[in-house]
């Protein structure tokens, strides 16, 4: 399923009630579709009334005996008209009314809508932010500045949405709050549903209000899961405030004209950030809505911050691809929930779980694997555990089978078993994550499982004990890379890599809308969770410190000072690895792994205009007609200088490299000190040679530009497929690199 963003300024109608197919896509007996359809904008003569003629331009596409009409629902076929992020509408149609719009002057296009889907007490301190010192402090805590979240609604009243040490909100607001009662505060300072005007944006999930704590939550102090990851909790950016948009719900997922709608609301309203931890499969750029709506609000000065999907460790399989969004995988912070598996035979093997019964006996209990006799057993499924003896046992259970990790522990629980020992599969290897498990349980790697398997072959009466550690930090491979977080090659744009940065999104503890440990008399209830749903709003937060710390700079400069700063070693210095204890490539991590304090002094940056991206669209061979769809202005590509998707002013180099060398061309805007010197340095990539002009830049003040031209030669036969290395712009107080990564033809 696809998903959409978009936000609403002008409502046509609102449809509180939609039947969703096996599919996810709106239908009904009558096929009526919700579809996305895109205009001309209405040539006006005089004083143009927005709302109005726009309201009455958008229902001259609909046939005359629907434009007014009303459904056997009581709905009207015209669900939203946009002013914001397109120009257009999405109606409720059928396929025969659609290609009958398509005859009628200023139609542009038209496709049924998708469906998106949804994809912390000690990050701050390990992304090195503390309170009263350093980046924190220098930008204010992110004062002033306005996140947007697009997700599930919100739970007031939390004590992370406290207004304690907030100003009001900036004149420019000119959102709504939905809430009841005085739950909109100077912490929360809209709340929107659009998908149940009726209703107020209440977060029934929690995802939403995971994600939005996480951007901006304010502090909590003695925040904790059964006790676990104990300390102050805290967004990345503590004094943000914080305007919501409920999008989704659980059974109905994120229709992308309600996506939409929120977008064109937010841009409208006056957000500086908006924080989408949503996605959908890789599109054609003028075939995501997303996509779309995205452009027109980063070029509105608003920076768009997207997960790039929970689908990893697989390659090819990120959302959320096109450059002028800031696209986030996901990463390991240092702290984990740790439980160590003893084996009879003394060898020990350590993992991870929330649960940590301090009542579970240390001693050696039998150890059975049902998957001995029988493979399809070894998933754990309920039919399986009928038929083998588990009762007061150790049960080792292998990941997968269609059965969710906590479902397993569920299962070995109801058919008696005392302990469960959750092993990896291969492909998952050693990226393991801490769940809140229904009986005393571990995570092991897969090369743990398999030594664990190997033991209980060795021996007629395998035993195995579970020793719980609790939360231990300083864990020296942090961060490496979320063995779930999407990665690249980009699908949609190969020129263009993708994901950005990666950001933590492993074992994330915030705030949640109810207690997991059953306590009734408190509202400061919190979960730990995992996804790039979480790294997502990490980094929404970090671009609204940015933000406030650098009030001019455009979405393309912070998003590059995110990404020339960000690093490419783990705390031990070594470099970030995957899942599979080796290097991550530039495919798992993009530019690297966020580093705020950094991000906040890079030194150069990379700015890309609005004509820049026309170019670039040109330049992949879109029609004028699927361009116009996108920067919502007549295009036309013929007389336009097109360039390469590698052309592209892009922090980072993404080439498909042949027989013929290829060169491209940046451009640096200073904003460091005014007199600066710099010169370039490369890690040259296996079976290439670079080539950079000039060898060194200056600059007399800031906001001066330079120019450089990088030529990429293949010199010699690799038996790779693709190599990677860096160019970095080096001076006294600066480094900025930019990542580069090389597919051979």
């Amino acid at each position: 399923m696809a998903a959409i963003l978009i936000s609403l300024v002008y409502i046509l109608s609102f449809s509180p009630t939609i039947a969703v197919t096996s599919n996810g896509i709106e239908n009904d007996a009558n096929g009526l579709q919700t579809y996305i359809v895109h205009v001309r904008k209405p040539k006006q003569e005089g004083k143009f009334s927005m709302k109005l003629d726009l309201d009455n331009w958008y229902r001259t596409f609909l046939p005359d005996n629907i434009s007014k009409s009303i459904d056997a629902h009581h709905r009207s076929r015209m669900v939203y008209g946009y002013r914001n992020v397109i120009s257009g509408f999405a109606a409720r149609l059928t396929a025969e009314e659609v290609k009958a719009m398509e005859t009628k002057s200023g139609f542009l296009s038209a496709r049924v809508e998708n469906i998106l889907e949804p994809q912390t007490t000690h990050s701050p301190n390990f992304l090195g932010l503390h309170q009263n010192s350093g980046f924190w402090k220098d930008s204010n805590l992110g004062k002033g500045v306005i996140i947007g979240v697009l997700d599930m609604g919100i739970t007031p009243g939390h004590p992370s949405f406290s207004d304690e040490g907030m100003p009001p909100p900036p004149a420019k607001w000119k959102g709504k709050c939905e809430l009841e009662g005085a739950n909109c505060n100077n912490k929360i300072i809209g709340a929107r549903n659009f998908l149940n005007k009726s209703e107020p944006p209440i977060d029934n999930d929690g995802h939403g209000t995971h994600t939005a704590s996480t951007a901006a939550g304010n502090f909590v102090n003695g925040a904790n899961l059964f006790g676990q990851a104990n300390g102050t909790a805290a967004g990345m950016a503590p004094l943000a405030h914080l305007a919501i948009y409920k999008v989704c719900e659980t059974d109905l997922g994120c229709p992308e004209s309600i996506v939409n709608a929120a977008i064109d609301a937010a841009v409208e309203e006056g957000v500086d950030v908006l924080s989408i931890s949503l996605g959908s499969p890789s599109l054609p750029f003028f075939a995501d809505a997303m996509a779309t709506a995205a452009f027109t609000a980063s070029q509105k000065g608003i920076l768009v911050s997207c997960s790039a999907g929970n689908s990893g460790p697989n390659s090819s399989t990120l959302t959320n691809e096109a450059p002028w969004m800031l696209t986030v995988g996901a990463s390991t912070i240092d702290r984990s929930i740790v439980a160590v598996t003893q084996l009879g035979n003394q060898e020990t093997y350590d993992g991870e779980t929330i649960f940590q019964p301090k009542d579970f006996p240390s001693k050696q209990l039998p150890l059975v694997y049902p998957g001995v006799k029988n493979s399809s057993a070894a998933f754990c499924l309920p039919e399986t555990l009928k038929s083998i003896d588990v009762k007061g046992k150790v049960v080792l259970c292998q990941r997968g089978g269609g059965t969710q990790r906590i479902r397993k522990g569920r299962d070995v629980k109801d058919a008696g078993g005392a302990a469960m020992i959750l092993m990896n599969d291969e492909l998952f290897d050693y990226g393991t994550v801490a769940d809140n498990h229904v009986l005393p349980a571990v995570y092991v790697s897969y090369a743990a499982g398999e030594r664990i398997k190997a033991y209980i072959n060795s021996t007629s009466s395998p035993t195995a004990s579970i020793v719980f550690k609790g939360t231990v930090i300083g864990k020296k491979s942090a961060p490496e890379v979320a063995v779930f977080s999407s990665r690249g090659p980009n699908t949609a744009s190969p020129g263009i890599l993708k994901p950005d940065i990666i950001g933590p999104g492993v074992s994330i503890l915030a705030a949640w809308p109810f207690s997991e440990e059953n306590i009734t008399n408190t509202k400061s209830t919190f979960t730990m969770i995992s996804g790039t749903s979480m790294s997502c709003p990490h980094l929404s937060g970090i671009a609204a410190l940015l933000k406030s710390a650098h009030p001019d700079w455009s979405p393309a400069a912070i998003k590059s000072a995110i990404m020339t700063t960000a690093d490419i070693v783990n705390l031990e210095g070594k470099p970030i690895m995957n899942h599979h204890l080796l290097p991550a490539d530039l495919f798992d991590v993009g530019a690297g792994h966020v580093n705020p304090s950094k991000a906040n002094d890079p030194g150069l940056v990379y700015e890309i205009s609005h004509d820049d991206y026309v170019r670039y669209l040109c330049g992949k061979n879109y029609t004028d007609q699927q361009i116009e769809g996108i920067v919502d202005h007549d295009v036309q590509c013929s007389k336009v200088s097109s360039i390469a998707e590698a052309e592209l002013n892009y922090p980072s180099f993404s080439v498909k490299l042949g027989s013929s060398p290829q060169t491209f061309n940046r451009t640096v805007t200073n904003v460091g000190q005014d007199n600066s010197f710099y010169t370039h340095h490369i890690i040259v990539p296996e079976g290439v040679k670079i080539i950079v002009q000039p060898d060194k830049i200056s600059f007399t003040e800031k906001n001066q530009k330079a120019t450089y031209s990088v030529t990429f030669i293949r010199d010699q036969n690799s038996n790779a497929s693709s190599v990677q290395g860096y160019l970095s712009w080096v001076s006294a107080t600066h480094t900025v690199r930019s990542p580069i990564a090389i597919g051979f033809e």
